[in-house]
C-alpha cells in the first residue's frame, strides 16, 4: 500500500502469501464496529436517495491487492479502491473478476485524491500513511480525505510511530524462506529524518529457478500529537486513538495507532 518512496512493483507478486498473518478479518470487524458506532456508513447497496448511496460508501485509501476492500465489501458496503501502485491494483482486479465482487478501483495517489462524490467512511490500514515523508503532504492528505467526506463522516486509519522505526525495526534485519519465495528485509533508521529505509530483497520461484528482485521504501514514523494536530488543521475531530494491537490507551511504547476521526464543520 505504498505512496511515496516505494514501488511495489515485483513485491505485488508475493504480498499476499507473506501477508499471511495480517489480521484483516480482525481490522475489518473493528471497522465495522467503528461504523456503526461513530459513524454515517449502512451496509446497504440498494439505496433510491442519492444522499444515501453517497453515505455509505466505503473508500479504502491506500488499498494494496484488496483484501481489506473485499472483506468490507463481504460485510455489505459499497466499496472504492485506491492505490498507486498499478502492479497491487493489478492483483486486486484479478481478485475482483474471479470473486465477481463489484468494487470500484482507482489508481491514485492520495496526495491527489479526487473522487466523484463524497463518501461515508474512508479507511487506510496496514501503516499507508507512513508512506507519505513530509508533514505538510500528510497535511494535504488529511485534507483532501476531509473534503470527500459525506458530513460527519469517518476517517479510519492507523500508522507506525516513530517509536516503532527506532526501537523495534530499525537498523534490523529481517529473513523468511518459503517454498515459492524467500526474502530478506534489512532496516535503517535515520533518527534525525524520522525515515526508515528497507531494502527489500526477493528471491521468487519461477519453475526450476528463483529470480532476484530489489525495492527500497522509505517510511517516516510519527508520534501520536502530531497526527492529532495534523487532522484538526485539516478539519476533522478526533474521535479517539488507540493502541492497534492492544486496543488501550496509546502510550509511549506503542508502536501503532488507530484513529478514529470524523468530518464537523460541512453541513447537509
Amino acid at each position: 500500500m505504498p505512496e511515496e518512496g516505494a514501488s511495489y512493483c515485483e513485491f505485488a507478486q508475493v504480498y499476499d502469501a507473506l501477508m499471511d498473518q495480517v489480521p484483516y478479518e480482525e481490522w475489518a470487524e473493528r471497522i465495522e464496529k467503528a461504523i456503526s458506532v461513530y459513524g454515517v456508513s449502512k451496509p446497504e447497496r440498494d439505496a433510491k436517495d442519492p444522499l444515501e448511496t453517497e453515505r455509505n460508501l466505503v473508500l479504502d485509501l491506500g488499498c494494496g491487492t484488496g483484501t481489506l476492500t473485499e472483506l468490507l465489501y463481504d460485510k455489505g458496503y459499497d466499496m472504492i479502491g485506491v492505490d498507486n501502485s498499478q502492479a497491487m491494483l493489478q492483483k486486486a482486479l484479478e481478485k475482483r473478476a474471479e470473486g465477481g465482487r463489484d468494487i470500484l478501483y482507482l489508481l491514485q495517489d492520495m496526495r491527489e485524491l479526487e473522487l466523484y462524490s463524497t463518501v461515508g467512511t474512508v479507511v487506510s490500514v496496514c501503516d499507508s500513511i507512513n508512506y507519505i515523508l513530509e508533514e505538510e503532504e500528510l497535511l494535504t492528505v488529511f485534507e483532501l480525505v476531509n473534503n470527500y467526506l459525506f458530513p460527519r463522516g469517518l476517517f479510519l486509519f492507523d500508522f507506525n510511530t516513530d517509536y516503532k522505526y527506532r526501537e523495534l525495526i530499525g537498523d534490523t534485519t529481517i529473513a523468511e524462506n518459503r517454498e515459492d519465495v524467500s526474502f530478506i528485509w534489512e532496516n535503517f533508521y535515520d533518527s534525525e529524518e524520522h525515515i526508515n529505509e528497507y531494502d527489500l530483497t526477493l528471491f521468487i520461484r519461477d519453475g526450476e529457478i528463483y529470480r532476484k528482485y530489489e525495492e527500497t521504501h522509505l517510511q517516516r514514523g510519527y508520534e501520536p500529537e502530531e497526527v492529532k494536530g495534523m487532522l484538526e488543521r485539516a478539519g476533522l475531530e478526533v474521535v479517539s486513538m488507540t493502541d492497534a494491537d492492544t486496543q488501550e490507551t496509546v502510550t509511549a511504547t506503542t508502536g501503532r495507532v488507530f484513529v478514529i476521526a470524523r468530518e464537523q464543520v460541512k453541513e447537509v
